[in-house]
């Protein structure tokens, strides 16, 4: 299988004004204190200064790991703890129907999204977890919640984590320009092959969008945890195969993005010529997908979470990125994925 992970990226490093040990000055005291003695306020360690992140606004410090949810690197701008900060759990999205279809820009149409054929309804038989590799085993369509009342409810759950997050909803790839083209998302160019979508996944695929298109959404619900931030649970029982998402953003060339802050950056296309490798950016336009939380693999049982896994294929010539359910994940579980990437290609240990 081909790899693909989120891509992360390492705090800024100490000499960052934000990073403790090189903290601004206010006084002629403070001009002779190299913050030496600073600790975190969540785990009492003075360890690791070039991870200890100083308030703004009472000097505190924590370490980046130790804030829930985690930050993967220092924030740009002034910065201010939890306790100074006014930021709570964001408020919902009124659940106005006229609001959210135009959000969503849900095409007002009395026809049916098209259906399956009988065929492709048929009981599947299924042996375990999802290995690609068996070429038989295909891909399910989401179930949509019957209730409309309850699908609004979803749909307001996740444009209420895209406002909160200044992110513009999209269901598709886009390209910018300044960025990577769309002749430049080539499958071909995979180092080691991509997996060509089977016909049957394309078209399961393809009418998991026009349900979204119509309405019909996925039985997912984004909600904001202290610990983890926003997450997505499955609002009712998802079956094992089923496609949960494509992963959307902005595509670019990896090299544009190496320096980059974000931390949701996800492996597109691995090219044997690294200068046409290409990366997913889901910070301006991106859908569900984006707050769909990893794993972290450097805990015991980490991996135990894990009950979606990203897949890239090579559909009608293009890379695409796919959440597909692992296992049968039961109602009020939340999602996360491993990032599958090549051995010790990227850390894990900030994750949940």
């Amino acid at each position: 299988m081909a790899s693909l992970r989120k891509r992360t990226h390492a705090p800024k490093p100490a000499n960052h004004p934000k990073i403790a040990p090189r903290k601004r000055s206010r006084s002629k005291q403070e001009e002779s204190d190299d913050y030496s003695d600073t600790r975190c306020v969540k785990c009492g360690s003075g360890q690791y200064p070039a991870e200890l992140l100083l308030c703004d606004k009472c000097d505190s410090g924590f370490h980046l790991f130790c804030l829930r949810p985690v930050l993967v690197a220092v924030p740009k701008g002034r910065w201010f703890c939890p306790s100074c900060s006014d930021q709570g759990n964001p408020s919902n999205l009124t659940l106005v129907q006229t609001k959210i279809v135009d959000f969503f820009r849900i095409q007002r149409s009395s026809q049916p999204a098209e259906k399956l054929s009988p065929e492709s309804k048929k009981k599947r038989r299924r042996t375990g977890g999802l290995v690609m590799s068996k070429k038989r085993r295909k891909l399910l369509p989401f179930i949509p919640t019957e209730d409309p009342d309850r699908t609004l409810e979803q749909m307001a759950s996740l444009a209420t984590a895209l406002n909160a997050t200044g992110t513009e909803f999209s269901n598709e790839l886009t390209y910018i320009p300044g960025m990577a083209p769309r002749s430049a998302n080539c499958a071909t160019l995979e180092r080691d092959g991509m997996q060509v979508m089977s016909k049957d996944d394309t078209e399961t695929l393809n009418l998991c969008k026009n349900m979204m298109e119509q309405g019909e959404w996925p039985p997912l619900m984004v909600v904001f945890d202290p610990r983890e931030g926003f997450t997505v649970e499955a609002d009712r029982c998802i079956r094992d195969l089923t496609i949960i998402t494509e992963y959307i953003g902005d595509v670019d060339f990896l090299k544009n993005r190496e320096h980059d802050d974000g931390d949701s950056m996800m492996t597109l296309l691995t090219a044997a010529d690294t200068s046409k490798s290409l990366v997913i950016c889901p910070d301006k336009r991106s859908n569900i997908a984006r707050f769909i939380n990893g794993i972290n693999n450097h805990v015991p049982g980490g991996k135990k979470k894990q009950n979606v896994k990203c897949v890239r294929f090579n559909v009608n010539g293009e890379c695409r990125v796919l959440l597909i359910a692992s296992r049968d994940i039961r109602k009020g579980e939340r999602l996360y994925y491993d990032y599958n990437g090549y051995e010790n290609e990227y850390p894990t240990q900030h994750f949940v």
